[in-house]
């Protein structure tokens, strides 16, 4: 007779469930070591979950999933839509095994209109131009301010760029920073080529500056025949008073947008904003490629990969109570958690194309966050039908490539592994750390740590270390630092877990191999690192340039005394060594760069005071030697600088303390 899954549990974990209310909610399975297996949502929890301890799974991933739940958590809620709001942020706060998961890309860029808009302008002003009352137009990434105007969602920097060209092109709105523009005494070069209306020297009134902002923020809303039928009709009034410069402004500004409308790839036939997502599912992977319309523009598409697809179709299997008597398509399932994760952080707009039917509870759940009704299409005829067609290509292609990359890939990490005698059952388990040190003369020295990982880089586990307190340009010591940092919290954790008996936290373990950029002092420095923790030296190895420094001729630096090896040119496995190396230098440099220019600019902090402008900024770097030396100064040293009084040295000494 078969095993069912509730004769492998605990009493007290099936007393729990045969305790649970027949009310909407949603649940979390834990396994020994406390990490999170599965978050789910139930309209009905005692049912839902009880169904996984009465049915006997077999040997499928969903009985394996189920043979390792030690613990239970569930929260109740009022209705289904907030069961399904609250399993997606947990889903992606927690990032569970199996649950299909969207990884946390970088937040989607917006174009930002500085000012509310709302204040009353004069038509004309004296004295200097206050940027206040000229709003600025700029690339944005972040959280969002009530102070300002923001447009998009845009899929990339780069469609938010050149929205702000065709801007400058037809509105001319500025781009300059505050203090550029509050410095200025002569317009700039975007002056001069029409691309800008010279606000900073007063070549343009508050009020007709104000107009052309009102204008560009009815473009990027889609409102443009609108729009040209207002600018039409302001051009034949400035011509019946006979005033043809202004009428002739507006003529060429009208030129312009039509120009621009002229070029758009893709007529939307309405000025509707409309997301539009196709998924392809294939050799256990998946693509959900999004394109994103808005204001009647199209802006471009972004492509997403979900992990853990494979255990989608035997999970909806097991949840046929909540479907309506019919199984969803993996491809479904796949486009419904992309949806209820993606737009949990990003604004959805009214009107979705998707390729798969979607759930009506998740339209309900968008509607109810955004307040506005939010409807689905997946069968759209005419010029919606080929935006679909394009999107399904798109998302064919991306799959199609990863997959290619990632056959590579894999066959780059089990190279390394038999070349390195590194246990190569579990190679998607194969965690490397690599290390880099970089410095300009020993200035702003920056250590990175990258990390390989399930047959890819895992930028969301990097690492940088600001090294201090060493001799400038000693490599060796930072390298020492960076280690010791690194590894000595570990080991205390995975002592401490010891000790108590308790399993070590989620997340704590030590790398299956760890590269150091660097020959022989590099792994010297490495093995005293590891030999004071009690770690194992086999896990070093260095990676040492070859003859004239070519790429290619690398040899690895082994700290358990084992001879160097050439793996050669064409190796896959060096293939990998030199990618993850390359990737820890990248990473280095990066942050080196960012914290030399913060030293040698005076950084954010010293741009961020109210008065200090690019000169004063300037002038206190070049007295101080440096924004160190400027926080070091005292109130009556800040005073002593040209340009710097009393009360503004005061506030700079409090911004820096």
């Amino acid at each position: 007779m078969s095993e069912r899954a509730s004769d492998r549990h605990s009493d007290e974990l099936l007393a729990q469930v045969a305790a649970l209310p027949q009310l909407p909610g949603v649940y979390r399975y834990f396994d020994a070591a406390g990490q999170v297996l599965y978050v789910g949502k139930a309209r009905n929890l005692k049912k839902r979950v009880s169904s996984y301890f009465q049915k006997n799974h077999g040997g499928t991933r969903i009985g394996h999933m189920v043979s390792k739940i030690e613990r239970l958590e569930t929260t109740v809620v009022r209705s289904e839509a907030e069961a399904l709001i609250l399993e997606n942020n947990l889903i992606k706060q927690l990032g569970p095994k199996y649950n299909i998961l969207f990884r946390d890309d970088k937040s989607y860029p917006y174009l930002k209109l500085t000012g509310t808009g709302r204040k009353a302008l004069p038509a004309l002003a004296e004295g200097p131009a206050d940027p206040a009352d000229f709003p600025r137009m700029a690339y944005y990434r972040g959280a969002v301010d009530k102070r300002h105007r923001y447009f998009g969602p845009y899929p990339n920097a780069w469609a938010v760029k050149e929205t702000i060209q065709l801007l400058q092109k037809v509105f001319r709105l500025r781009t300059c920073e505050d203090t550029v523009f509050a410095n200025r005494t002569r317009p700039c070069l975007l002056y001069q080529i029409k691309r800008c209306t010279g606000p900073c020297v007063r070549l343009v009134s508050e009020r007709d500056y104000a107009a052309d902002v009102a204008h560009a923020e009815r473009f990027l809303r889609g409102e443009t025949q609108t729009l040209l039928h207002e600018l039409e009709q302001r051009m034949l009034a400035h011509a019946e008073k006979l005033e043809f410069e202004q009428a002739a402004e507006l003529r060429n500004q009208m030129a312009s947008l039509a120009s621009v409308l002229h070029q758009q790839a893709v007529e939307v036939g309405s000025e509707a904003d409309v997301d539009i997502l196709a998924v392809k599912v294939q050799g256990g992977r998946a693509c959900v490629n999004l394109a994103m319309v808005r204001g009647g523009r199209h802006l471009g598409d972004r492509a997403y990969f979900p992990s853990h697809v494979e255990d989608a179709h035997a999970l909806a299997a097991d949840r046929l109570d909540e479907a309506d008597g019919e199984l969803p398509t993996v491809e479904a399932q796949v486009l419904d958690a992309f949806i209820a994760q993606h737009y949990l952080g990003t604004p959805a707009p009214a009107q979705l194309i998707t390729s798969e039917p979607v759930s009506r509870a998740l339209l309900q759940a968008l509607s109810d966050k955004e307040e506005v009704r939010i409807t689905a299409t997946h069968a759209p005829r005419g010029q919606r039908r080929t935006w679909l067609q394009m999107a399904a290509q798109n998302a064919a292609l991306q799959l199609a490539r990863l997959l290619s990359e990632e056959g590579s890939q894999q066959a780059r990490t089990r190279a390394l592994a038999e070349a390195l005698d590194l246990p190569a059952d579990e190679l998607a388990a194969l965690r490397i750390e690599c290390f880099d040190i970089s410095h300009t003369a020993g200035e702003a020295t920056q250590a990175s740590c990258v990390v390989f990982e399930n047959h890819r880089m895992q930028s969301g586990e990097y690492r940088r270390f600001k090294i201090e307190g060493i001799t400038p340009g000693d490599d060796y010591a930072a390298m020492r630092q960076v280690l010791e940092r690194r590894y000595g919290r570990i080991v205390e954790a995975l002592r401490a877990a010891q000790d108590s008996g308790e399993p070590a936290p989620a997340g704590v373990r030590l790398p299956d191999l760890v590269l150091v950029d660097g020959g022989k002092g590099q792994v010297a420095m490495a093995r005293e690192v590891f030999e004071g923790l009690g770690l194992d030296l086999a896990l070093i190895v260095g990676v040492e340039k070859g003859e004239g420094r070519k790429v290619g001729l690398e040899e690895l630096v082994f700290a358990d005394g084992r001879p160097k090896v050439y793996l050669g040119h064409d190796s896959a496995a060096l293939m990998l060594v030199a990618q993850i190396r390359d990737e820890a230098h990248r990473f280095a440099i990066t942050g080196m760069r960012a914290q030399r220019a913060k030293v040698r600019v005076g950084g954010s902090r010293l741009e961020e005071i109210a008065g200090v402008g690019p000169r004063k900024r300037a002038r206190l770097l070049q007295r101080f030697g440096g924004v160190r030396g400027v926080e070091a100064a005292s109130v009556q040293d800040l005073a002593g600088v040209e340009g710097i009084s009393q009360e503004l040295a005061e506030t700079i000494y409090r911004a820096l303390h």
